[in-house]
């Protein structure tokens, strides 16, 4: 085991601590972190969204910046704008960073905010960079937008465009945890509330009482040499063969089923490849193995696609969810 690896678990064992029942969830947090890229976090109101996101930042030596999205929002208010500085008599412009320049950005509720805005995102997503009046701002090499949005609430929101969508390497879902894991969460927000009144803990060293020291954060280092050994994950020609048959069965789905051509109404885009290939090397690398196998490919699938298949008018009035036909998919395709 390297020590990259070591260190990418126990930043995985602190998040375990402040999340209960969601370990799915905090796996894909990881693998969009190593995979550098952008996640959208979907769930109904009060499953921790936020505090998942908030968990992976807080242990990451990385500047964390959360920008509430609202329909008053302006987008030099998540870019920065230019501001006019005057001293000695003399006035010049300089540029005032945004929200958006920080290691890890918590875009919360992002349907809330209006087009303008969300598009204000997506130089910045996808070019890892923002230009203001003409001039390029370069962002952080360690830089990852993490957006949340709550798919119950209709009025006042602004849904996101699918081409949009498709910027986001992965969309999780976050689900209802089970009775026995609501019932440790109550615990250790009481165990929270209860330690936030007490004085800080102290420990015993040499005799003396001292204050206790929080552990160090992961060093960004660490994920800079994870990402390193990731890209030398090895991908056989057959799964290489596999992520491309999965993706071009969304775009000729008649060549499967009736039930897949009836559903799927536009396919998923050559994003949804390099989505499989990057997460599935992820995958394999927490997973111990320095190769990628159809279980890694299979695990990520769901993530990949949900967000990137157009369902047709019939699949939506029957209630066909986009992991249901996915599901089908994975089902259909076979490693050849």
């Amino acid at each position: 085991m390297t020590d990259a690896l070591k260190q990418v678990q126990d930043l995985k064992a602190r998040m375990q601590t402040s999340i209960i029942g969601q370990e799915g969830v905090i796996d894909r947090l990881i693998i969009g972190l190593l995979a550098n890229g952008n996640l959208l976090v979907e769930g109904l109101p009060g499953l921790a969204k936020t505090r998942a996101i908030k968990a992976l930042a807080k242990n990451i030596e990385a500047d964390f910046s959360r920008i509430q999205f609202t329909p008053d929002l302006l987008p030099s208010d998540v870019t920065g704008t230019e501001v006019y500085h005057q001293s000695g008599g003399t006035g010049t412009f300089r540029f005032e960073q945004g929200p958006i320049f920080a290691n890890i950005v918590l875009a919360d509720e992002i349907n809330r905010a209006p087009a303008k805005v969300q598009a204000a995102l997506l130089e910045a997503m996808e070019e890892r960079q923002v230009t203001v009046s003409g001039t390029t701002h370069k962002m952080e090499p360690l830089f990852m937008v993490m957006a949340t949005q709550n798919p119950v609430e209709q009025e006042g929101t602004y849904p996101l465009p699918e081409a949009q969508m498709d910027r986001f390497l992965m969309h999780v879902l976050i689900t209802y945890p089970p009775v026995e894991d609501e019932v440790k969460v109550i615990q250790l927000v009481r165990g929270e509330e209860k330690s936030a009144l007490q004085p800080q803990s102290k420990a015993e060293v040499d005799g003396k009482t001292v204050p206790k020291e929080k552990p160090a954060p992961i060093p960004q280092d660490a994920v800079f040499a994870a990402r390193e050994e990731i890209s030398k994950i090895h991908v056989s020609d057959a799964i290489e063969r596999y992520m491309a048959d999965l993706v071009y069965a969304t775009r000729t789905p008649e060549l499967y089923t009736e039930e897949l051509a009836r559903w799927i109404e536009i396919g998923a885009s050559p994003r949804a490849s390099l989505a499989l290939d990057k997460c599935g090397r992820a995958h394999a690398w927490l997973s111990g193995r320095d190769y990628v196998d159809p279980i890694d490919v299979r695990a990520i699938a769901h993530d990949v696609f949900r967000h990137r298949l157009a369902l047709s008018f019939e699949a939506e009035g029957d209630g066909i969810s986009p992991d249901k036909v996915v599901d089908e998919i994975v089902s259909q395709v076979a490693l050849t």
